[in-house]
């Protein structure tokens, strides 16, 4: 069994930073994995969806069908996972706790202000504006988390709060019955 911490909060909301440092200090080896790795990284044709040669919208169904089924191939050889993942559409949670059964999901919530989430993704320039905005509004209805984080409490205290809860925990979050006990 695989122990995932899956880190979901608006776009521009903290998750990478707190990956970063969770992998850092966590006493265990863990991959850190998000769909940023994969853009950054090349993986997607980046530059030819933002000149027109080819629609994201075309292709975003079936990429997000194998970043989820990787996802499940990683745990199921026995890797450790921080995932940092938006769920902003209909069925994914659902999708990735079917894919996840059988692993130690620790689902965690990521909170940040909406004046401090526009403020960064109109910096970082990576992001359609307006999608921090909705997913603030939207993300986190009808989710059950072991633990909800504040990005203004700081990286250090945030981290130090979710090992902590990660270490002594009874899993009751939106994947409990994912993992056999």
């Amino acid at each position: 069994m695989a122990r995932i911490i899956f880190l979901h909060g608006a776009s521009s909301s903290g998750k990478s930073t707190i990956a970063r440092r969770l992998q850092a200090r966590i006493e265990e080896p863990f991959w850190h994995i998000s769909i940023d790795h994969l853009r950054d990284a090349g993986v997607l044709p980046t530059e030819r969806f933002r000149s027109g040669d080819f629609r994201w919208t075309d292709c975003r169904s079936a990429f997000f069908d194998g970043f989820h089924g990787s996802l499940k191939a990683y745990a199921d050889a026995g890797n450790n996972l921080i995932l940092e993942h938006i769920l902003d559409r209909e069925g994914w949670l659902e999708e990735l706790v079917d894919l996840l059964a059988g692993h130690d999901v620790f689902f965690v919530a990521i909170h940040c202000p909406l004046d401090v989430l526009i403020e960064r993704e109109t910096a970082r320039g990576d992001r359609p504006l307006g999608n921090a905005k909705r997913d603030f509004e939207t993300i986190h209805i009808g989710k059950t988390y072991e633990i909800e984080l504040q990005s203004e409490d700081g990286v250090e205290e945030n981290v130090e709060t979710l090992l902590r809860a990660w270490r002594g925990s009874r899993r009751s979050s939106s994947f409990v019955g994912s993992a056999t006990d």
